[in-house]
């Protein structure tokens, strides 16, 4: 979105001078990260930079959707999700910035597993991390010919006992 902005009222990339290069870090934070100041100074300088008022609208929604996935936190309860939804969608409607309903469009298609993974704060993380780890190794084992020797290597860098950092009792030579 930002260099979307960027791109479109400068006609180049952005540079260090750039207002909305010089807050992308603060854009990424999240909202009570920020002091009153900050928040006040971000918007500021980025409704002066983007007249269309188009980064201020995509940081909005990410607050919103923040603010969705924290109920997580609270229990999942039905109604704070509910209301959290509404609130999204009801910015995302209001707003014509093509990336934020890009996003609406995405968090609809997807509305039934975030709101179970909300309510149940069940989520996919460790077979995903398993399947990264699985796919580093492929890389790195490149002259591998034989399957069994690929799938030993496997199940040894997906085991706890190889991702030690500290030696064990056991392997101490003192």
């Amino acid at each position: 979105m930002r260099r979307r902005v960027t791109q479109t009222q400068r006609g180049r990339r952005g540079r260090k001078s750039d207002v909305e290069w010089i807050n992308r870090r603060r854009l990424l934070r999240g909202a009570e990260t920020l002091t009153g100041g900050q928040r006040t100074e971000l918007f500021t300088k980025l409704l002066a930079a983007d007249p269309s008022e188009e980064i201020a609208a995509a940081w909005i929604a990410k607050e919103l959707l923040r603010d969705l996935l924290a109920c997580t936190a609270r229990g999942g309860l039905r109604h704070e999700i509910r209301a959290a939804l509404y609130r999204f969608y009801k910015f995302c409607a209001a707003c014509s910035v093509p990336e934020v309903t890009a996003l609406a469009r995405t968090v609809e298609t997807w509305q039934d597993p975030i709101v179970r993974a909300i309510q149940t704060g069940l989520s996919n993380a460790r077979s995903e991390g398993y399947n990264r780890i699985v796919k580093h190794v492929g890389r790195i084992a490149f002259g591998f010919r034989n399957p069994d020797n690929q799938r030993r290597r496997v199940r040894w860098a997906c085991t706890r006992r190889s991702r030690r950092s500290t030696p064990s009792r056991h392997q101490c030579h003192c």
